[in-house]
């Protein structure tokens, strides 16, 4: 995806930062909802939705048919979801266990 800013002066890495620190200052899940359904199109937020929709399945280590077939989310997005669940920055997982209410085990990626 091609990045772009209106104001050179105000880097990619800032904006980004910025977005997670609105993420992260957000204190319950209607408050979150409601930013999501302000910054995402009604797709976008689709999208995301089956991504997470899919990760429980995945490391339940169910097989991609069986979460297609509860899930209706494709085939293709199981197997996206599936790579970064492995070789990603470790969200998919940091996420998963907060929503489990799990400590996360740290570890630093090179």
């Amino acid at each position: 995806m091609k990045r772009r800013s209106l104001n050179p002066g105000v880097s990619s890495d800032a904006a980004e930062n910025s977005l997670c620190h609105a993420l992260v200052s957000l204190q319950s899940v209607d408050q979150m909802r409601a930013f999501l359904h302000d910054l995402c199109t009604p797709a976008e937020l689709e999208v995301m939705i089956d991504r997470w929709r899919v990760v429980p399945y995945l490391l339940d280590k169910l097989s991609y048919r069986e979460i297609h077939e509860r899930t209706a989310v494709s085939i293709t997005t199981i197997g996206r979801v599936a790579r970064y669940l492995n070789q990603g920055s470790g969200g998919y997982l940091a996420a998963a266990a907060a929503a489990a209410g799990r400590p996360q085990a740290t570890e630093e990626k090179a």
